[in-house]
């Protein structure tokens, strides 16, 4: 495909990587693989890795790419300025004219697919080095909704061409050891999921913190998908038990848990801004966004897209609110969990108790300690000490310069999917996600400690507390004739005992399960009319 500058998905596949980039040779093997498990991608078309170098070839850009990144690099200027250097040369490139012909043609074919003048369309960046096995790259590049027009479209493309050099994706491209001159960057183009009106989400074939093989774990928020990635919501929290989804009589559902979800990001009206974020209902709020039925359809399709891979996956899924449709919309490599080692693994144990300041959704599975270094606003990163424990409302790709430099990340936003968290966990830095109060209780300077060793939930305490880490080498345990099982009392971490080499579970502390899960006294549930205490009998 070297002299090939604008493709259809279904064209392509995972050997097509170098051409597209992970992300559109990922939905282009959807496309073309999956159609008969259920599986629905939506239709689009992407540009090639040789339509990006022609264009920076055409505007000579590639010396003033190589001059940036060396200054940067002896330290003659910043990050910042480097970026902005490329991404100011790329912003005013102009497409050869028979590639701006190609894209034209492509998109207006793709209108006619979908019965539209002027057919709205998600646009996304895909990199060459992005989606790989051993790093995610994950929201290193640039995506544009609801882009209409053939003049909206080319503006898009161009700005994901200079997405290729933000800051935040130069700086991990270092950290990993990738050439930024051997990366090229896709366009895909695809029609574009009313999730606007409906909702959208992401979606591991994976437990994401205990590496636990058998689970689905689903996030799910209203509107489009960009507030469950970012982190600025709570979504809902699904899990599903996989051996069990091939039996249809069966809803292998074992947790749900309802996300605050304040807010959602819908089309804009009128004005140049695509999108924009708008409070959400009450009711909107209370409800759970996924209803069982589509909860096993989307955990049935984590299955056959793992299946398909052999692999475990990360994926991003819509529901259009206009059809009730589902649609897969990204399908990547899971990138931690699937690297572990599972025989070898480190438990850690707090020594000592102190205040709680704050909880959330753990990520990771070890305890860190540190001075909290409060940053409300990515402006204001340069602020940061290396070593302290970063305490901020939520991060996006931007902030990873200084994820790897903290000792713990504690968040305001996001769940165990946002990209607070997928980035944490790569990075190996544990973190508290989701603790919704944790910039107004945590004070700059303060001495915390942030704890992930009980589970899927995170704390945050008052004070340097002493914690021991033991090293379990699974292969040294002698063989047993007594069938060893284990007894466990907290339901949250559970998971994170799957790899002992244990006959089953020989005690279940249904005591514990009651007061965490259910919270509901078992009396109380047979004479409700004896509960006299009005807050109580509202519950």
């Amino acid at each position: 495909m070297t002299d090939v500058h604008v493709v259809w998905l279904e064209d392509v596949g995972m050997g097509d990587v170098p051409c597209v980039g992970g992300k559109n040779a990922s939905l282009g093997e959807l496309s073309r693989s999956l159609i008969s498990s259920g599986v629905r991608v939506p239709e689009g078309f992407a540009t090639t890795a040789s339509a990006y170098r022609a264009f920076v070839t055409a505007n000579r850009i590639e010396p003033g790419i190589r001059a940036s990144i060396d200054g940067y690099r002896a330290g003659r200027t910043s990050l910042r300025e480097a970026g902005e250097a490329i991404r100011e040369l790329i912003l005013e490139g102009q497409f050869p004219p028979d590639i701006a012909a190609d894209i034209r043609e492509h998109y207006r074919s793709l209108s006619q697919r979908t019965g539209q003048d002027r057919a709205s369309v998600a646009v996304r960046s895909s990199a060459t080095a992005e989606d790989l096995p051993d790093a995610s790259f994950a929201g290193q590049q640039e995506t544009f909704l609801n882009v209409a027009g053939e003049r909206e479209l080319m503006e898009a493309c161009r700005r994901c061409y200079a997405s290729l050099f933000t800051d935040r994706a130069i700086s991990y491209r270092e950290i990993k050891g990738f050439d930024h001159l051997d990366v090229a960057l896709s366009v895909g183009v695809q029609r574009m999921v009313r999730s606007d009106l409906g909702a959208s989400g992401v979606m591991f074939s994976i437990d994401t913190e205990s590496g636990f093989p058998r689970s689905v774990l689903i996030s799910a928020a209203w509107g489009l998908g960009e507030t469950v990635v970012q982190g600025t919501i709570n979504p809902d929290k699904y899990q599903v038990f996989k051996p069990l989804l091939s039996t249809t009589e069966f809803a292998p559902i074992i947790e749900k848990t309802t996300g605050s979800k304040e807010r959602k990001m819908v089309y804009s009206r009128g004005g140049h801004a695509r999108t924009r974020t708008v409070d959400t209902t009450d009711q909107e709020r209370r409800s759970f966004v996924l209803s069982d039925s589509e909860i096993l359809t989307l955990a049935r399709w984590a299955v056959a897209v793992e299946d398909h891979y052999g692999r475990p996956m990360d994926m991003e899924w819509a529901k259009d609110g206009s059809s009730g449709e589902l649609f897969m919309v990204q399908a990547r490599p899971e990138t931690v969990q699937a690297r572990r080692s599972g025989s070898v693994f480190n438990i850690y144990h707090l020594r000592e108790s102190g205040r709680r300041l704050a909880s959330g959704a753990a990520v990771g599975e070890s305890i860190a300690h540190g001075s909290a270094c409060v940053v409300r606003d990515a402006r204001d990163i340069d602020n940061f000490r290396d070593g302290a424990i970063l305490v901020t409302r939520m991060t996006d790709p931007d902030w990873v310069p200084i994820m790897q430099r903290a000792a713990g990340i504690v968040t305001d936003h996001g769940g165990p999917t946002s990209h607070a968290a997928i980035v944490s966990r790569e990075l190996g830095v544990p973190a508290v996600v989701g603790t919704g109060n944790g910039t107004s209780v945590l004070e700059e300077g303060t001495s915390i400690t942030l704890s992930c060793a009980g589970g899927e939930d995170g704390e945050v305490y008052e004070g340097t507390l002493a914690f021991d880490v033991e090293e379990v080498d699974l292969g040294a345990l002698p063989a047993t004739r007594t069938a060893v099982m284990v007894n466990i009392a907290s339901p949250s971490a559970a998971f994170q005992w799957w790899r002992l080499p244990a006959a089953g579970v020989g005690l279940a502390r249904m005591e514990f399960i009651i007061s965490n899960l259910i919270r509901i006294h078992p009396m109380a549930l047979v004479h409700p009319e004896r509960v006299t205490d009005p807050g109580e009998a509202e519950r």
